[in-house]
């Protein structure tokens, strides 16, 4: 826009004759225009991220904050059984404050687990839940909320509710004025805490499928590297495979943009630092906090509504019916999505490999290096997956949305086979 100044016009004194006075023929061109980086983001409904504080002071500070009076805690049982780890010491922190835990929730985050933790919620009369734990506790206390929202007693009460895998909210969800919230400590990196989607299983057809609000996402989600000190090194360093997985997925998605390239990058360059240095010196938690720090730019674009590809969505077929755990699924398929879909995106991963160190490298080797080197599983037959089972497989598999959004297109459970033969 160009403005045209005239020395004889009065008008020019005031900021009305300015305005009429600007040039607006390049506004229209500019609007005629496609512009090759047009897009939208999705912004989640957190409030806050509060990283590198203690977990049990960061609480406090919420609940100072919202005025919750009786605090619901979720989690599992290994957390449960631990006497110092991070659920019991956020127990006793909250004193009179906590009305109850429910520590529970199995893989996957089954239906049957949601509506008993949201009955216990319930019968406690909490006004804040507090989620303790890795992805699947974070994705069940999500669909607690709905439960509690609208007053679901069973997991058959949920089916009406699902929004399924393209990111679509389900309008039938509707809360009340004052909904019950959440608060997230992280033990895991899986990064749930970042997205306002739930994944749980259905047990009645071993499926995955998705809950979605945008209240769903945590008001305050902690980030406490020495909440992660107890959590085993497998499912740490598996998780982190998660986030990589987020981080290589958004980029490689014909659906990022200028907003959302640079984060999926140097979350990937964070993880790939850190994951090695917690290996190496256990007790650090600067090279932990720098993890958090990446599985969160990892999965900003995904928060934002950039898709996932087919190691995601093979992945959820993996989990709900072959048990294999979130992490141990992007260990083990991430490298081969990478390799079949290097027709399409050689440049796409070059980037990537970039942002490991070793551009002149492919960068699925560089991240089956990476997996390798934190002793997790790189193939299917590592994870108990029998080659019988590879047809059934691929057709579950087929019917997850992830799949269909991979930047190479697969038609045919045909296609998803050939990349299960490159992981087997």
């Amino acid at each position: 826009m160009t403005y045209h100044p005239d020395p004889k016009s009065a008008a020019q004194t005031s900021w009305r004759g300015k305005l009429l006075a600007w040039n607006l023929d390049g506004v229209s061109q500019i609007m005629s225009q496609h512009l090759p980086h047009a897009g939208m983001l999705q912004i989640t409904a957190h409030e806050r991220v509060v990283f590198g504080s203690p977990a049990e002071d960061a609480i406090l500070s919420e609940i100072s904050r919202s005025g919750a009076q009786r605090v619901f805690v979720v989690s599992t049982r290994s957390l449960a059984r631990q006497v110092d780890g991070p659920l019991k010491r956020i127990e006793r922190a909250l004193g009179a404050a906590h009305v109850g835990t429910y520590a529970a929730v199995r893989s996957h985050s089954p239906r049957e687990d949601v509506v008993a933790g949201a009955a216990a919620a319930r019968a406690a009369e909490a006004d804040l839940m507090v989620a303790v734990g890795g992805g699947s506790v974070i994705d069940a206390t999500k669909a607690m909320l709905l439960c509690l929202w609208l007053g679901l007693e069973t997991a058959e009460a949920m089916e009406p509710y699902r929004s399924g895998f393209d990111r679509g909210y389900n309008l039938a969800i509707a809360p009340p004025a004052d909904p019950l919230r959440m608060v997230s400590v992280s033990t895991t990196l899986s990064a749930s805490e970042f997205t306002d989607s739930a994944g749980v299983t259905h047990s009645a057809t071993n499926a995955k499928q998705s809950f979605r609000h945008r209240l769903f996402a945590p008001r305050c989600v902690i980030l406490d590297p020495a909440a992660t000190l107890d959590t085993p090194q497998w499912l740490l360093f598996c998780t982190g495979i998660r986030a990589v997985d987020h981080a290589v997925e958004s980029y490689c998605s014909p659906r990022a943009s200028l907003a959302t390239e640079a984060l999926s990058l140097n979350g990937l360059r964070l993880l790939n630092e850190a994951l090695p240095a917690i290996k190496l010196n256990p007790s650090d938690l600067g090279p932990r906090l720098a993890a958090q720090i990446g599985m969160w730019q990892a999965i900003a674009a995904l928060a934002s509504g950039v898709p996932t590809g087919a190691s995601h969505g093979i992945g959820y077929a993996l989990g709900s019916t072959f048990g294999v755990a979130h992490g141990h699924t992007s260990c083990v398929m991430l490298p081969a999505v990478l390799q079949w879909n290097g027709e399409v995106n050689a440049a796409r991963q070059q980037a990537l490999s970039a942002a490991m160190g070793a551009p002149d490298r492919p960068a699925w080797e560089l991240v089956k290096e990476l997996i390798k080197g934190l002793d997790q599983p790189v193939s299917l037959r590592a994870v108990g997956i029998k080659r019988e089972d590879l047809d059934e497989l691929a057709r579950r598999a087929l019917g997850y949305h992830p799949v269909k959004m991979n930047p190479r297109p697969i038609a045919s459970a045909a296609d998803v086979r050939t990349i299960l033969e490159l992981a087997w």
